[in-house]
């Protein structure tokens, strides 16, 4: 596989955490052959770990830390932008969790990348595409310079259409109630209402 050309020496110097908890300085999420299984490398922008989970697994468990399921959030992404395939997931709105696959999310090879970091990309091969981050360091994918672009269109569109819905419903709470609870955290009925009962995360 690709990500065995990471050697274990540098592997073992990173630090491993058994949950990782993904966050605003998260730029994306990849997959490493670690004693012969597959982990997930998490690269932030000024630090980077090491995690027992696979990327997808990692990202299911992220937005079960945040009361709603993978698939519930897979379904509110197709009801909100009509994909069903390779589509973007938000983790956690408030703080612009958006994050996109680079193939099927199940294919061992897939990677995860925050929509808020990815700043430029390039073609540098058939199926290598360079995306520079935030934190002005650039990284090659072996994803196609088509889907890079694809994908990055796809997380617009659902981080554009999500957030106005927000906005809207914030709207309407000041409206009804005034401004104290026009502050009020995001509706979940808009995006997989199935949210944990309290103290049951």
């Amino acid at each position: 596989m690709w990500w065995e050309n990471y050697y274990e020496k540098e592997l073992n110097s990173l630090k491993e955490l058994e949950f990782y908890e993904i966050n605003s300085c998260t730029m994306f999420i990849m997959p490493v052959d670690y004693g012969g299984k597959v982990f997930s490398k998490v690269m932030e922008v000024d630090d980077e770990f090491l995690s027992p989970l696979r990327p997808v697994d990692l990202i299911k468990k992220n937005c079960s830390y945040f009361g709603v399921s993978f698939e519930s959030r897979k379904k509110g992404t197709t009801e909100l932008i009509g994909y069903t395939r390779k589509i973007p997931i938000v983790i956690e709105p408030a703080n612009h969790l958006f994050f996109f696959p680079t193939t099927s999310p199940n294919r061992p090879e897939c990677a995860w990348i925050a929509h808020e970091h990815a700043e430029n990309f390039r073609r540098v091969g058939p199926q290598q595409t360079l995306i520079t981050f935030s934190d002005k360091q650039s990284h090659v994918f072996q994803v196609s310079f088509g889907t890079v672009e694809t994908q990055m269109l796809r997380t617009a569109l659902l981080k554009s259409k999500l957030l106005q819905r927000i906005e809207g419903n914030q709207k309407k709470s000041f409206y009804l109630h005034g401004p104290k609870l026009s502050k009020a955290s995001e509706n979940f009925s808009d995006y997989g209402n199935d949210s944990f009962p309290k103290g049951q995360k």
